[in-house]
């Protein structure tokens, strides 16, 4: 299955988004709009009640947080950057999240920057997309 969903370069798609369907590879984001007060934003893919990965870019703390909440228990937080944060506040950025066989692969503006491995068993229970935050999306495609 493939959704592809192209507004740029006019970000129409404010947040919450909450897209329902099977992912299964790659989901890229173009992040079009940060507003001026941006602290955070999240993305999370979902398995029914349950957030297999939880993607948290925390400006006030320069981080970029990982975790999954398995049966309502937030699981142990992920913070480290091998290379630093790749986000700059006020700038627009891309995200790429592909999903392997035994993790999460995230790239942010092309480059590659950490891998979270799955805490879940059944990948194909993934299918939902969900982004919230102080942004706008221009571009979802999966």
């Amino acid at each position: 299955l493939s959704i592809f969903l192209s507004f740029f370069p006019y970000p129409i798609l404010s947040c919450p988004i909450h897209l329902s369907y099977p992912i299964y590879c790659i989901i890229y984001l173009i992040i079009y709009q940060v507003t001026p007060f941006f602290q955070k934003f999240h993305i999370n893919l979902k398995a029914g009640n349950n957030t297999a990965f939880h993607l948290n870019p925390r400006f006030d703390e320069n981080t970029i947080v990982r975790n999954s909440n398995l049966n309502m228990r937030w699981g142990s937080e992920e913070r480290h950057l091998p290379c630093g944060m790749p986000l700059l506040r006020g700038q627009p950025f891309t995200i790429w999240i592909q999903c392997e066989a035994h993790c999460f692969k995230v790239a942010v503006n092309g480059l590659h920057q950490f891998e979270y491995n799955h805490r879940i068993h059944n990948l194909l229970q993934i299918n939902l997309l969900e982004v919230d935050g102080d942004i706008t999306l221009a571009n979802i495609q999966a």
